[in-house]
């Protein structure tokens, strides 16, 4: 999640209007005649389509993409907690890969589409916070926002847009030893856990005094402890999408 080559970071260009999905489009078609296909070119078509599907999905519904039930009228209650919204916000939260992923945002402007999925679920399905108030977040700090993608893989993580699956919810914790097996990542945005090794860096909560002292990371001073129980909080928000999708029907 690190490296220079883990996304195209064409998206500012395109969402500014600085280049034409059709070139890049052209351009992997080019490529790929001369080179072959490869897992890269796939994933960058298969990103140009998703776009291309928001932007779809805002002319076909106009405003609706906007609305807190969203496009399917689930009236989903969403939780106003300003203390955990500041937390999410200032990458403060106990999980790792949120935290740094927070961070990045704030302070570049941009994060991938991995670390954009995991953060939008946790604010959706383990804060249970409003999900439209993330998607304004994204939209004041992304330089490359777009409002069609933006308001449209918000609704699709929030589990009110068009995703057949009633209730998709990413584990932070997992998708951090996936994604950043090495911690490389977490350490970069988090420099007050450069010194853990995996998988401490990855699950610090699991620490305890011993490996506190050891590594010099006291949590809830150094580092903050979860706002959430992660599984308690994803348990919970089910059955609320499970009652809501009940009284919508």
């Amino acid at each position: 999640m690190l490296k220079e080559d883990d996304s195209s970071k064409f998206s500012p260009y395109l969402a500014n209007g600085c280049l034409s999905p059709k070139v890049v489009l052209d351009q992997i078609r080019t490529y790929e005649k001369k080179y072959g296909k490869n897992e890269s070119t796939y994933m960058l078509y298969f990103e140009l389509l998703w776009r291309d599907y928001f932007h779809l999905v805002h002319r076909k519904y106009g405003d609706r993409i906007f609305y807190p039930e969203g496009l399917k009228g689930n009236r989903i209650p969403w939780h106003d907690d300003q203390e955990l919204l500041r937390r999410w916000i200032d990458g403060m939260t106990g999980y790792p890969l949120v935290d740094a992923a927070m961070r990045e945002l704030k302070q570049t402007g941009f994060m991938s589409n991995r670390a954009r999925q995991n953060v939008a679920s946790f604010f959706t399905k383990n804060l249970g916070l409003d999900w439209r108030i993330g998607a304004a977040w994204f939209e004041s700090q992304l330089v490359d926002y777009d409002v069609a993608s933006n308001y449209g893989n918000w609704l699709y993580i929030a589990g009110v847009g068009n995703d057949a699956v009633p209730f998709r919810a990413f584990n932070v914790e997992k998708q951090a030893h996936d994604y950043d097996p090495d911690g490389s990542y977490l350490r970069y945005w988090l420099p007050e856990l450069k010194e853990l090794p995996a998988p401490w860096v990855h699950q610090p909560r699991e620490m305890g005094m011993l490996e506190q002292q050891q590594y010099g990371i006291i949590l809830g001073e150094d580092y903050p402890l979860p706002v959430v129980n992660l599984y308690e909080s994803m348990k919970n928000r089910k059955q609320e999408y499970e009652q809501a999708q009940k009284n919508s029907r």
